[in-house]
């Protein structure tokens, strides 16, 4: 960084708006093109529009009167919004709002999937911010007297009343330790983990019932979106689980000067509250401050950028919300905070990652199918119409390859790719998903800090310079050894397989099975054509056989005709209708096909 800075708030509320949003849960935002006004007004979307884990109601203490009242709370604020009617992308991103916090989760889940949601609603959801009412001091204060079981006092020598930031998750107060220490604390509001389990068990019986009723695509979607939603609060509701990330993305930190994160204080966290040292940084959603604090945005944004890769594709361990809220910059390093949404990718995701990214770059629609396919679970799965799959990867390649790389649309290129991954039957997992909303975020947040470059150009880069050369010439030997090695198997097998079939040859015992594909239906043809001959022949024969007795006159004989005779003729009509039946139905057959 060229220079050192703080924020220095005007006001209370500055510094409530300004400083550290540990809280908001703010998710991806698109780049470049903006959504009509009109649009936003005017397209709606109707009640019925265009793995399963189960909620324990002992844990989180549902009952069916308390699953009632809140659906009886959601009925009632949706037809506040006419959703009966239909939705604008405005209306239906203000409703989730007050619906309250699962169902602004559910929207920003819904921002990324445009398979579900049109264009316009995807755009409009991802506007959506966790933010919410401040909860009482008072009951911040017996929230904490609660979780630790003594009075605060013994804990805190000062807890600012004011919070640094609401959200509808939990809240966060500056306080300071009776040892000295200047800290944040994020408490966990009261009854919140309860609600949400409420929230996602009613989802869940509602996309349960859905699918019954309308078996399409979207709904099955649906049901996948509750069962994200549910991984993630698990996640996100549990505090002990963000003070452990926030050690392991401190122990990460070790190796880089510029980045860092707050220290938390395990033996002050609980499964409802995070106690971490306290960061007066200017947020990166201020680029006008930094400037002026003398930082130098272009720098910012690339080492963020180059660091975000490293944490990606060569650790496996990355922060999944990186929005302006949870990226400070203080004293000339960014500062990475609310580690509650964090993402983990072993090694064999991150190598297939790794190659998706830079097949990307390259615009290698064949490479970018390879690595798409590694996904796969099975061989079959690999083989399985491969020349469909590259020809929609090239579709898609075609469609952004036009673009200038600084103005590729990472969120719609990658809504694209799973897409296609869907239609092909191609598992991606959800970490692969979650990288995608990360790198979305990302792109949203550093649209000031790199407006001439992008994100896929960086990672490219740290992608090629991340190995040393010696390294490469390590992996392309390995890999050249290990195919050499399939080869030679290959050619000993192919060998054993000519020797056996020189000796079946010398001993006549070979065959030869030759399928001629495509030749089924003239080979068809053929016959039908001999049968109907055959049959003409017959027919031919019993006229001509039947005329013959006619003027030999042999008896017995009835109507002045032979009885032989009239057996004759009668046969040979039937079998001549016949082919004229069969030949006409035959002919509407290939007509139809």
């Amino acid at each position: 960084m060229t220079s050192q800075g703080h924020r220095v708030p005007k006001n209370p509320t500055d510094a409530s708006q300004d400083r550290m949003q540990h809280a908001a849960a703010v998710p991806g935002s698109y780049r470049a093109s903006t959504v009509d006004d009109d649009m936003l007004r005017t397209q709606t979307i109707g009640l019925f529009g265009s793995k399963t884990q189960q909620t324990n109601p002992d844990t989180y203490h549902l009952t069916a009167l308390g699953k009632m009242r809140r659906l009886w709370q959601i009925a009632r604020i949706a037809t506040r919004f006419d959703v009966v009617r239909g939705l604008t992308p405005v209306t239906m991103r203000l409703m989730l709002e007050a619906l309250g916090p699962t169902f602004v989760k559910v929207g920003q889940i819904l921002s990324m999937r445009s398979e579900i949601l049109p264009d316009a609603f995807c755009k409009e959801l991802s506007k959506l911010r966790a933010n919410a009412d401040p909860m009482p001091y008072q009951t911040v204060v017996n929230t904490l007297a609660q979780e630790y079981g003594r009075p605060v006092e013994e804990v805190f020598s000062r807890i600012d009343p004011t919070p640094l930031g609401s959200a509808s998750l939990a809240q966060v107060h500056r306080a300071k330790l009776v040892s000295g220490e200047d800290v944040a604390i994020k408490v966990q509001r009261p009854g919140v983990r309860e609600i949400m389990a409420q929230d996602i068990d009613i989802m869940r019986s509602f996309a349960k019932v859905a699918t019954r009723f309308a078996r399409s695509a979207q709904i099955l979607d649906l049901k996948g979106v509750v069962e994200e939603l549910w991984e993630t609060f698990q996640t996100e509701t549990d505090f002990m689980m963000e003070a452990r990330n926030l050690e392991d993305f401190r122990d990460f930190c070790k190796d880089y000067a510029y980045i860092d994160c707050p220290r938390p204080y395990m033996g002050l966290c609980t499964q409802h509250v995070v106690v971490m040292d306290y960061v007066d940084g200017i947020s990166v959603s201020h680029p006008k401050e930094l400037v002026k604090a003398g930082y130098d945005l272009e720098e910012i944004g690339m080492k963020l950028v180059d660091n975000y890769a490293t944490q990606v594709l060569d650790v496996g361990f990355f922060h999944a919300d990186p929005h302006p809220g949870n990226i400070l910059i203080d004293g000339g390093r960014i500062v990475f905070i609310d580690l509650g949404m964090t993402g983990r990718l072993d090694s064999s995701t991150r190598s297939a990652l790794r190659d998706m990214l830079y097949a990307v770059a390259r615009q290698d629609s064949p490479s970018l199918a390879n690595a798409l396919l590694r996904f796969a679970g099975s061989d079959q799965q690999r083989a399985d119409d491969y020349s469909s799959l590259l020809g929609d990867l090239d579709a898609v390649i075609e469609r952004f390859g036009t673009i200038a790389l600084a103005e590729l649309n990472i969120g719609e290129f990658f809504n694209a790719l799973m897409q296609l991954a869907r239609r092909h039957a191609v598992e991606v997992p959800s970490t692969v998903t979650t990288v995608a909303r990360g790198l979305v975020t990302l792109e949203g947040t550093l649209d000031e800090f790199l407006p001439s470059t992008n994100m896929i150009a960086i990672i490219s880069q740290h992608i090629l310079a991340s190995k040393s050369t010696g390294e490469r010439v390590k992996e392309e030997t390995s890999a050249l050894l290990n195919q050499g090695n399939l080869a030679l198997h290959g050619l000993l097998a192919a060998l054993g397989e000519t020797k056996t079939a020189t000796k079946m040859l010398t001993r006549g015992q070979t065959k030869i099975n030759i399928e001629l594909v495509g030749s089924e239906q003239p080979l068809q043809q053929l016959s039908d054509m001999v049968n109907r001959i055959t049959m003409a022949l017959i027919v031919v024969g019993l006229y001509v056989g039947s005329s013959i007795v006619y003027f030999a006159g042999i008896k017995p004989v009835i109507f002045g005709i032979p009885v032989i005779g009239l057996m004759g003729y009668v046969v040979a009509f039937i079998l001549s209708v016949w082919i004229v039946f069969d030949i006409m139905r035959k002919n509407r057959a290939v007509k139809r096909h």
